[in-house]
């Protein structure tokens, strides 16, 4: 999200951009400071689901674009609280089409931004935007769910929609749940790399960077009522992004890579892979830029540069929820994730 911001704020100087964030546990205050005193910049701490909140922008402000990326996306958590994932990533996706569709200016584009997770897993066959749904855990179903939601409104009303399915994105910035940030962290900490069970687990990985332009580029040219995968040809055997981590954070020699992971129990339903047809994208000129090499080493580096960028954005959130509890003013503070307009 402040990858998407920051380049929207300084690519058109001539447009507003309003970033809509509650501020939720994954955010930064650090995360979009660059663009914090931009005259063409406007943050608004609140909650997607916040119907009163939502149908007061549409109906004040002049929205013609909405990329909504709002969503719980931790798939661990999303079996032990499904409720909140329903609650953020499907009525969140309901309030912003329903106020976007009522708003007296109308939109041009509302962009939604799915996951490569609603296909469920495949060992073999490459889902192409026509392969059937199939999601197999609670955070991929509640985007699976979402999806239908921006569908009918372009089935019912023509409402100018476009969904987008990706792979999974990294980068600088990217909370420490994901992981790349996860076992970067263990590392700096002097902890093992844990591995999620036995199974030979890998994913397509995305570098931010291409992530932005292919959205972009949807909204330049990406005809309405379509879906689009966004994707790489990059995949990672998990364990193998563990050793590449381990070797170049600690230095070590192939003979000691081993000595730095950590089997820890499966989670309780697991995606093997998940590979995607991105040639509707690449029709519209899109390719993937940045090498797994650059992507990660960039990666690295920053977290390597910002060993402290998380711890005190947690102190942050600590200072941020006392005020709240005391009702004293909050401070335009943006997060990292969540919904851009």
């Amino acid at each position: 999200g402040s990858h998407l911001v920051c380049s929207l704020v300084y690519t058109h100087p001539d447009w507003r951009i309003i970033n809509l964030d509650n501020l939720d546990y994954c955010c930064s205050p650090r995360s979009l400071e660059s663009v914090d005193n931009r005259a063409n910049y406007t943050f608004i701490r609140g909650d997607v689901c916040n119907s009163r909140l939502v149908n007061h922008i549409f109906n004040t402000e002049h929205i013609d674009v909405i990329f909504h990326l709002a969503a719980k996306t931790h798939v661990e958590s999303s079996f032990e609280t499904p409720s909140s994932f329903q609650r953020v990533n499907i009525d969140g996706t309901r309030v912003l089409l329903g106020a976007a569709h009522q708003a007296r200016h109308q939109p041009w584009r509302f962009i939604y931004v799915s996951t490569d997770e609603v296909y469920g897993a495949s060992l073999d066959e490459v889902f192409d935007e026509s392969s059937p749904v199939k999601p197999s855990n609670p955070y991929s179903a509640t985007k699976a769910a979402a999806e239908y939601l921006v569908r009918s409104y372009w089935d019912k009303y023509k409402f100018p929609t476009i969904i987008t399915r990706s792979n999974n994105i990294y980068g600088p910035r990217q909370y420490t749940e994901k992981v790349i940030p996860r076992f970067l962290t263990l590392l700096q900490m002097n902890k093992k790399c844990t591995i999620q069970g036995t199974l030979p687990k890998s994913r397509h990985f995305l570098f931010v960077d291409d992530a932005i332009s292919a959205f972009l580029l949807v909204l330049e040219k990406g005809t309405v009522g379509e879906i689009y995968n966004v994707g790489t040809s990059c995949e990672i055997p998990i364990i193998q992004l563990a050793r590449e981590l381990i070797k170049m954070v600690k230095n070590v020699p192939d003979s000691e890579v081993n000595d730095w992971l950590e089997f820890v129990p499966d989670r309780p339903r697991v995606d093997l892979r998940y590979p995607i047809n991105c040639e509707k994208l690449q029709h519209l000129g899109w390719r993937a830029e940045v090498s797994w090499a650059e992507g990660i080493r960039q990666t690295v580096k920053w977290y390597q540069d910002n060993s402290d960028f998380w711890s005190e954005a947690g102190q942050d959130q600590g200072r941020i929820r006392g005020e709240l509890e005391k009702g004293s003013a909050v401070p335009c503070c943006l997060t990292d994730s969540n919904a851009e307009l």
